[in-house]
C-alpha cells in the first residue's frame, strides 16, 4: 500500500489496473449512495439508464453516426488546409500568411457563425465551415510549432546528402514528422468532439448529439443528459485510442 502513495514508483500494469477499477467502484458508490435520498441534484443510475432506453427509442444510432459524420469531415478539411499553411510557413513569402491565420483562435466561433449563415444556408454545410476555419486556427498552431521543434541538426543531414531546399522541406518536414501529425490530430480530436456538440447545439436542424442534448435540457430531463454525457466521453476516448493505436501500428518507431 505505501508503494502506491509514494511518488514515482514503478509499479506492474495489473496493480495499475487494480487502482483503476478501485476509483470506479468508489465513483459508482457515491453515485448511487448520493442519489439515495428523495432529493438530490444529481440523477440517480435508474433515471440514467431510463436516458439511455428513451434515447436508443429516438434514434440515438443515426444522431451518433450524423455527429461522427460531421466530426470526420471537419478534421479531414481542416487538417489539409492546416498543413498546407504549416509546410508553407518556412518559405518566407508565405510565413507571415500562416502565422496570421494562428492569431484567429482567439477569435469566439459565434460571431464567426453570423458570417457564414450570410454565405452558407444549408444547415449541415454551415456546421462543417465553422468547425474547419475554428479547428484550422488551433492545427495550424500546433503543427508550426512542431515544425520549429525540428533540430538543426536534421536539417544539415539532409543538406549533407545534397538535396535541394526543396527536398529537405519533403523528406525532414513532410514525410519526417508524419507521426507527429497524427498525434496533433489526435489531441485536436478532443477539441473536435466538445466544439462538435456545441456547433449541433446552435444549428440544430440536422441532428446529431448536440441536438439531444438540447432538446433534452429543454425538457429538463437530467436523466438523459448524464446519459448523453457519458455517450459523449464513451465515443471521445475510442476515438482517442484509435488514433493513437494507429500511429503506433503505423509509425513503430515512435514508440522509442
Amino acid at each position: 500500500m505505501i508503494k502506491f502513495l509514494t511518488p514515482f514508483e514503478k509499479i506492474s500494469k495489473s496493480k495499475r489496473t487494480i487502482i483503476l477499477l478501485g476509483w470506479i467502484v468508489i465513483l459508482i458508490l457515491f453515485w448511487v449512495i448520493g442519489t439515495s435520498g428523495e432529493k438530490h441534484l444529481f440523477p440517480n443510475p435508474q433515471q440514467v439508464f431510463k436516458g439511455f432506453s428513451e434515447l436508443y427509442n429516438e434514434g440515438l444510432v443515426v444522431h451518433i453516426f450524423n455527429s461522427l459524420k460531421l466530426c470526420f469531415l471537419s478534421i479531414f478539411l481542416a487538417t489539409v488546409i492546416s498543413l498546407l499553411f504549416a509546410y508553407s510557413w518556412p518559405i518566407p513569402l508565405l510565413k507571415p500568411v500562416a502565422e496570421f491565420v494562428t492569431k484567429f483562435r482567439f477569435l469566439p466561433f459565434t460571431g464567426l457563425s453570423f458570417y457564414i449563415t450570410l454565405v452558407v444556408h444549408d444547415a449541415r454545410n454551415m456546421q462543417i465551415w465553422i468547425m474547419v476555419i475554428f479547428l484550422t486556427t488551433f492545427l495550424t498552431t500546433s503543427l508550426i510549432s512542431v515544425v520549429k521543434d525540428i533540430p538543426q541538426e536534421e536539417f544539415d543531414h539532409a543538406k549533407t546528402l545534397k538535396c535541394n531546399r526543396f527536398e529537405v522541406l519533403w523528406q525532414v518536414i513532410v514525410l519526417g514528422r508524419l507521426d507527429y501529425v497524427i498525434d496533433v490530430i489526435r489531441q485536436n480530436l478532443a477539441i473536435t468532439w466538445m466544439m462538435l456538440v456545441t456547433i449541433e447545439s446552435i444549428v440544430v436542424a440536422s441532428g446529431g448529439l448536440g441536438f439531444l442534448i438540447k432538446n433534452s435540457d429543454k425538457f429538463m430531463n437530467h436523466g438523459r443528459i448524464i446519459a448523453l454525457q457519458i455517450i459523449i466521453l464513451t465515443i471521445g476516448l475510442l476515438l482517442d485510442w484509435f488514433i493513437n493505436y494507429l500511429r503506433r501500428a503505423i509509425f513503430r518507431y515512435s514508440k522509442i
